[in-house]
Parts: structure tokens; C-alpha cells; sequence
């Protein structure tokens, strides 16, 4: 807890919330920030708060997996883990249903689990610079996806049926190995700002 106390002490500070109770005054807190803290495991001090984090930040690290027990923390809105050494999401995140934000960019994840798709309150995923060849079938049934990012990636094409995401305004996806691009994407999504090197493409396909 060290770390957290010297580097990100004024930033948790802030973000407590008071809660009086009948066995006393306690405080909950709803925001924990470890980032660049060098720490090479998610912090065990995180699973006392499993009823009431909100947001969870461990920007800059090196963790390499992340526990079973963080997916305890259904209350968790917003997961913040850029720049560390994940190599996969466990199929465990489907257990954090109240997810809204999800950022893995910089890791070493090659692909989303299938039941990515039970976190359906997700609308933002930052997931740029990672080896991600496709997408599984249930990421379509994220409904509630406004912004994706998805740069730097191993991507090869994307699902047939992507134009379901009917909320999708924002959709990056440079520096991939996308050579076409599904045409319903553009006929259901009217709205939606991609951003994609023209070069990529060939042709717009069925």
C-alpha cells in the first residue's frame, strides 16, 4: 500500500465518499489509482472495497493477469489498464456487468473471451496496440458500444454482423490488416466516425 499512499495519496483523497452507518461514520471508497507504481500483481488491498469501487486505475505497470477476485468488484464502472503485460482477458470479466469503460491498450492481449458479450453496459473499449487478430462473435452484442479503438492491432477483418452496434459513433482502426470492411458496418452506422487508412481497403464487402 506503500505506493499508493506516496504517488496517488491526493488523488484517492478526493474521490472518498462519507457513508454514515448505524455501527458508526465510515468512508467507501469508490476510486482506487495505482498507476506507475511498478507493481507486478493487481494490489490485494483492492478486494476490500469489492462492494463499492467504482473505478480502478493501474495505468503503467507490469501485471501480467488479473486475479479471480477482481471480478468480484461487480460495482467496478470503469477498468483502466493501459501499458502493463497482460497476454488475455479472463472469461471472468463477464462478471462485471456494470463495466461502462474497459482501456487494455498497450498489453499483449490477442483476443476478447466470447462472453465479452455479458458485459452489456460497456460503451467505451480503448484496446488499441495489441495483438488482436479478430473479433469474437458476441462483441456484435455489446448494443450499448459508443467508442472503440482498436489501433495498432493484428486485425485481419471484422464480424459479419458488426453493424449491429447501432451506437457506435467512434470506430479507430489504423495500422491493421484489414483489407475490406463489411458494408452493412456503413449502411446501419450513418453516424459513426472511422478512421482507417484508405489505402486498407479494396472494396466494401457484403
Amino acid at each position: 500500500m506503500q505506493c499508493l499512499e506516496m504517488t496517488t495519496k491526493r488523488k484517492i483523497i478526493g474521490r472518498l465518499v462519507p457513508c454514515r452507518c448505524f455501527r458508526g461514520e465510515e468512508e467507501i471508497i469508490s476510486v482506487l489509482d495505482y498507476s506507475h507504481c511498478s507493481l507486478q500483481q493487481v494490489p490485494k488491498e483492492v478486494f476490500n472495497f469489492e462492494r463499492t469501487l467504482e473505478e480502478l486505475y493501474l495505468d503503467a505497470n507490469q501485471i501480467e493477469e488479473l486475479p479471480k477476485q477482481l471480478f468480484n468488484c461487480q460495482a467496478l464502472r470503469k477498468l483502466s489498464i493501459p501499458d502493463n503485460d497482460l497476454s488475455n482477458l479472463p472469461t471472468t470479466i463477464a462478471s462485471l456487468v456494470n463495466l461502462k469503460e474497459l482501456d487494455i491498450s498497450k498489453n499483449g492481449v490477442q483476443e476478447f473471451p466470447e462472453n465479452i458479450k455479458c458485459c452489456k453496459c460497456l460503451t467505451i473499449i480503448e484496446a488499441s496496440v495489441n495483438p488482436i487478430s479478430k473479433l469474437p462473435d458476441g462483441f456484435t452484442q455489446l448494443l450499448n458500444l459508443t467508442q472503440l479503438y482498436l489501433n495498432d492491432a493484428f486485425l485481419e477483418f471484422l464480424p459479419a454482423n458488426f453493424g449491429r452496434l447501432v451506437k457506435l459513433r467512434i470506430l479507430e482502426l489504423r495500422e491493421n490488416h484489414l483489407k475490406t470492411l463489411p458494408k452493412v458496418l456503413l449502411m446501419n452506422l450513418p453516424h459513426l466516425a472511422l478512421c482507417y487508412p484508405t489505402s486498407y481497403f479494396n472494396e466494401i464487402h457484403q
